[in-house]
């Protein structure tokens, strides 16, 4: 049994966000007795995966604790083997109501993707080509006709990339697809403004 519905836990995010944004932070459950109660079990109220981006500080701009999230990142939000694993087991073991896809503005992994589309582009490193690999859909669908990087339009290729992240986690993992149809988990796919540190949802799957 969970203890928290998808709705509950996510207006627990959208709750510390707004304390964030606001800087009237209260920096829950960082004390040590919070760190006692957490020291041979874990009940996160949501998974969440975002960027590695320094300035996504998941547990900062949602104003949580320790214990409260169970948080995956990689540069530019992108799934894999391992991130997939990672989800699957705060679903299944853990049994997270809530995941949230986290992107945001200014992305380092999503300027790389548009300008690795120029024709005259640099060669990349070949780990880093694999990394922004998933994210050349979106570029392309943006882009359109444009062989311009300049000319894309930067934070809408961070929303479809966002889609499609989710799209791709729905697709490849059926545990969670098949919690989030039983109603046991809800999925947010929202994004970071950097400017005032306010999270924008872009797309829910489930009931949250």
């Amino acid at each position: 049994m969970i203890d928290k519905s998808p709705a509950d836990a996510w207006s627990q995010l959208q709750a510390g966000n707004r304390r964030f944004i606001e800087g009237t932070p209260q920096h829950p459950r960082q004390d040590a007795e919070r760190r006692a109660e957490t020291e041979t079990t874990q009940a996160p109220v949501a998974a969440i995966f975002g960027c590695s981006d320094s300035r996504l500080a998941a547990e900062i701009i949602f104003d949580l604790g320790l214990g409260d999230a169970f948080v995956i990142r990689n540069a530019g939000q992108v799934i894999s083997e391992s991130v997939l694993g990672s989800i699957e087991y705060a679903v299944a073991v853990l049994h997270v109501p809530l995941l949230l896809v986290l992107g945001h503005d200014r992305c380092g992994a999503v300027r790389a993707a548009i300008d690795a589309t120029a024709p005259d582009s640099d060669r990349l490193p070949p780990h880093i080509a694999d990394l922004i690999a998933p994210i050349l859909p979106a570029v392309r669908r943006v882009a359109g006709e444009s062989a311009d990087p300049a000319q894309v339009d930067a934070g809408e290729v961070g929303r479809e990339h966002l889609h499609d992240t989710v799209g791709e986690l729905l697709r490849r993992s059926e545990l969670t697809a098949q919690a989030v149809a039983d109603g046991e988990l809800a999925i947010v796919g929202a994004n970071y403004r950097l400017s005032d540190g306010t999270v924008v949802p872009d797309l829910v799957v489930g009931n949250a």
